[in-house]
């Protein structure tokens, strides 16, 4: 992880100008800060403070936006708080969730994406103001995507995955008939239940609904995992543009190797599982000098950010470094 670390920072945009402080890169340090958490390098911590300060930590677009790619940055501007308390560090944050507690919209999450990218932030502030309508605003806007977003919600409950967006609800196939589970989709939403979870007290009131979904998603992804470890962009065809993936595998060893640290996951049936994918991307995605290979670039299903290789480099989508980071730090813990 230190190699890759101090091997990568941030890829330049290669196509157009991009802001560096969409959620893109904001998840990029999201996973150094999990590194820093086990491995306390000051240069960790001065990246991460120099990125935030340069944007007087706010947010994309304004500071007052209902978009969570836009205030996926607050993760880590809180983080930061949180190892040096400085009100104006999460002022623009607290001010903006603030506009959502207070808002009746509960729809804003239209894409599952969204729910990595905004609801860690409502667990964040509910637990340092000791404020529950954070949480509860959370619930709210997750129980939409989950059962009310485009009819019938984009939870399949049956199959334990999610549809990326109401387009993908059936009757919508992939070209072997199976429903369309995105990976790295998939994968953001079993992050944010552990990021939330994480945050949030044990008697936090929708605890056990999200610990329910946390155990039918996990079962569905271990049904899932490709041979050799990896998983593929499509959970359900394999030959969909088939092949290795670094980010959603990444973002499912992080999940499974938490729920097996807090009880929640047995070891015996989940442990191989992820020391199978970790070892795999070690060994097959990380090149010697630390860049790592198999990203999927943006988009929002298997055909997108194509093709997926050993060197290809997605263009200014600095998730896949954190993705990785966020994986092998948990991993870490969960090993001591």
């Amino acid at each position: 992880m230190e190699k890759y670390a101090d091997y990568t920072k941030p890829t330049p945009a290669k196509n157009r100008l991009y802001p560096s402080h969409i959620w893109t890169r904001a998840v990029y340090y999201e996973g150094l800060m999990a590194l820093h958490q086990i491995s306390p390098q000051e240069r960790y911590y001065d990246y991460a403070y120099d990125w935030a300060n340069f944007h007087q930590w706010g947010f994309h677009r304004g500071n007052t936006t209902r978009n969570a790619d836009n205030y996926c940055a607050a993760q880590t501007y809180v983080t930061l708080y949180t190892m040096s308390p400085d009100p104006e560090k999460i002022r623009n944050a607290k001010i903006n969730l603030d506009m959502l507690v207070h808002t009746p919209q509960n729809d804003d999450w239209t894409w599952i994406d969204a729910i990595q990218m905004g609801m860690p932030v409502f667990a964040q502030l509910g637990t340092l103001y000791n404020d529950s309508r954070y949480f509860e605003k959370a619930w709210d806007m997750y129980e939409h995507t989950r059962n009310i977003e485009g009819g019938n919600g984009l939870f399949n409950s049956k199959d334990g995955l999610w549809w990326r967006d109401a387009a993908f609800d059936p009757p919508y196939t992939e070209p072997n008939g199976e429903d369309c589970y995105w990976s790295r989709g998939n994968g953001w939403v079993y992050a944010a239940l552990v990021r939330f979870m994480d945050w949030t007290p044990k008697n936090e009131a929708h605890r056990k609904q999200y610990i329910k979904d946390f155990k039918a998603m996990s079962k569905a992804l271990k049904d899932s995992q490709r041979p050799d470890g990896f998983w593929n962009v499509s959970l359900h065809d394999p030959n969909n543009y088939g092949g290795k993936e670094t980010t959603g595998t990444s973002l499912f060893v992080y999940g499974m190797a938490w729920g097996i640290r807090t009880g929640l996951l047995p070891a015996k049936e989940y442990l191989p599982i992820i020391a199978k994918a970790w070892n795999a991307m070690a060994a097959e995605a990380v090149h010697d000098n630390g860049f790592l290979g198999y990203v999927q670039g943006t988009g929002k299903e298997p055909k997108d950010g194509q093709p997926v290789t050993y060197n290809s480099m997605p263009d200014f989508e600095d998730y896949g470094l954190g993705c990785f980071l966020l994986a092998g730090a948990e991993l870490y813990k969960l090993n001591e």
